[in-house]
Formats: C-alpha cells, sequence, structure tokens
C-alpha cells in the first residue's frame, strides 16, 4: 500500500510519478524498496488519470461497487499484482476472517448461539 501512496504523494505534488521519484519517497519513508514492484506500478499508472480514478473512487458510496471503484483500484491491483505472495496471504486472511463474522450459521458459533 506504500507505493499508492507514494505515488498519490507525488500526484499531489505534481512530480512525475516515475521510478526515481517513487523509490525516493520510499526510501525517505523508511520502506523496504522492491525494483520490481517500483516497476510495474509505474507500468500500470502509465495510461491511468490518477486525478480521474480519485474522483470516480470518491463517488463510490461506502459498501457500494461501482465502476468507479475499478478505475481507483487499478494502482492497488498493480500493486498486488507485484507482490503475489502478499496477495495470496491477504486473501487466505479475508477468508479467515469471513468465519469471524458467524451469527449463528453453521458453526454454531457467535452471539446468536449465546441467547437461543
Amino acid at each position: 500500500m506504500e507505493y499508492v501512496y507514494a505515488a498519490l504523494i507525488l500526484h499531489e505534488t505534481d512530480e512525475e510519478i516515475n521510478e526515481d521519484n517513487l523509490t525516493g519517497i520510499l526510501e525517505t519513508a523508511g520502506a523496504d524498496v522492491e525494483e520490481s514492484r517500483v516497476k510495474a506500478l509505474v507500468a500500470a499508472l502509465e495510461d491511468v488519470d490518477v486525478e480521474e480514478a480519485i474522483e470516480s473512487a470518491a463517488a463510490v458510496p461506502a459498501g457500494g461497487s461501482g465502476g468507479g471503484a475499478a478505475a481507483g483500484g487499478a494502482a492497488e491491483e498493480a500493486d498486488a499484482d507485484a507482490d503475489d505472495e502478499g496477495a495470496d496471504d491477504e486473501a487466505e486472511e479475508a477468508e479467515a476472517d469471513d468465519g469471524d463474522d458467524d451469527d449463528g450459521g453453521d458453526g454454531g458459533e457467535g452471539l446468536g448461539e449465546l441467547f437461543g
């Protein structure tokens, strides 16, 4: 996520989003910089209008899913693609978290079971 934040900082300060600038921000922030992730993000953002992506992502209501989410998620997708292991770990964590929200379903766990 820090790679996406670095790209947003560059955008907000009207600096070019390139490998050198991204690497500089990440190193200054103390992040471990992976050159392949930097290259993947820069390549993914080449054809993206960052301002339009930000506006369309902001237009999606909370909890909603719309076309803006796809445009706004382009940078995040590039970041996730560059780090397949991290994406797999996140997917596994999300699946594990889904079971925590059980309200009395098949597992017999949750508040619903406490009160009958």
